[in-house]
């Protein structure tokens, strides 16, 4: 008897129900050809629903997230809505609210994929990016004081708990255990100016190391990784950082494998409800054109099924998109630029499961 997998879905703003539809035609494919079964339940949460009920994400809906075994999201951000309300209303919410402490970033080089570096091919970049999600600078810890008067004063501050930490560095030792690739595992962190969060970050790491002594274990200053990850990505297998650090390093890491239209990503909580999503946003610009990239959605259902333990569902997919990039058929990344819609990429991936 086949199992079957309860999904919420959320396909969201702008172009999110575009690449969701072929997120989902993907991994009903994938499903079949490896006899189970995905039970959908989809939720208008985002910009629209803000615009039409003032609602952003009632707690019963937060509740009813906790009984599913994932949770697939195309895209939150509207252009009718103010940067933050449903940023923080949604995705940041979900995230503590379901604690959801690692975001998960493959960053991954397919063939036939043009990246900026000179010289790079796909065997050079290939590393997983673990962030801490629940904690540091996102928190909202902080205020103003004299707003909006010439002595204003505004504090931002950062959390960071050993506990939080930890259990975020341990995630990473145990992935990088599980990838075998390199055995390495990089701390990125600003150990020379942030003396307090680092020095808990760096500390901890070591700590949790002398654990796993077949790995390697380093650290490089936040700055540094940037460098390095334009002139030299291959010497990166895992990293992991903070919330804020991750934030940024991520999007540079997503650049130099392609572009958002092929960054996938996900919210984890490894004892709970996960939720991924691609990495590109509503690009509200596109909607409704059937030209914006599904690859990077494609790739997080993908993710999706590796969670819920579905390993070879999510293989399958990964060698589908390799072999359609292969193929030649889709000339670019870039929405509008690919030589093929977003429904034609869908099914293009889809004949090769």
């Amino acid at each position: 008897m086949s199992k079957t997998y309860k999904i919420a879905i959320i396909p969201g703003d702008g172009t999110g129900p575009e690449v969701i539809k072929e997120g989902i035609k993907i991994i009903e494919t994938a499903a079949k050809k490896n006899d189970f079964k995905l039970d959908f339940t989809d939720y208008d949460l985002g910009g629209q629903r803000y615009l039409k009920t003032g609602e952003i994400l009632p707690e019963s809906v937060i509740e009813e997230f906790k009984k599913f075994d994932a949770m697939y999201l195309g895209a939150i951000g509207h252009p009718d809505v103010k940067p933050g309300i449903l940023e923080k209303g949604i995705l940041l919410k979900l995230r503590f609210e379901l604690d959801q402490y690692i975001n998960l970033r493959p960053v991954k080089l397919y063939p036939n994929v043009e990246t900026p570096l000179k010289d790079k091919k796909p065997e050079d970049i290939d590393m997983v990016i673990v962030r801490e999600n629940t904690e540091g600078l996102y928190t909202g810890a902080g205020g103003f004081l004299k707003k909006d008067t010439p002595q204003e004063v505004a504090i931002q501050e950062s959390i960071n708990t050993r506990f939080g930490i930890e259990r975020c560095i341990r995630y990473a030792f145990k992935l990088t255990q599980n990838r075998a690739k390199n055995n390495k595992l990089t701390l990125c962190g600003k150990t020379n100016v942030l003396t307090y969060a680092s020095d808990l970050w760096q500390r901890t790491f070591n700590a949790v190391a002398k654990e796993y002594p077949q790995l390697k274990s380093d650290y490089v200053n936040v700055d540094a990784t940037c460098m390095w990850f334009v002139k030299n990505p291959e010497w990166f297998d895992v990293v992991v950082t903070d919330n804020l650090f991750g934030d940024i390093i991520t999007d540079l890491a997503a650049m130099i494998q392609g572009g958002m239209g092929v960054a996938a990503g996900g919210n984890i909580n490894p004892e709970g409800v996960s939720m991924f999503e691609p990495m590109g946003g509503s690009a509200p610009k596109y909607t409704g054109l059937n030209i914006i990239n599904p690859i990077a959605s494609i790739n997080a259902g993908a993710m999706m099924l590796e969670k819920i333990g579905e390993s070879k569902a999510a293989k399958d997919i990964d060698n589908a998109v390799i072999k359609a990039l292969e193929s030649g058929k889709i000339k670019s990344m870039s929405a509008g630029k690919m030589g093929l819609s977003t429904t034609e990429v869908g099914d293009l991936i889809a004949s090769f499961i």
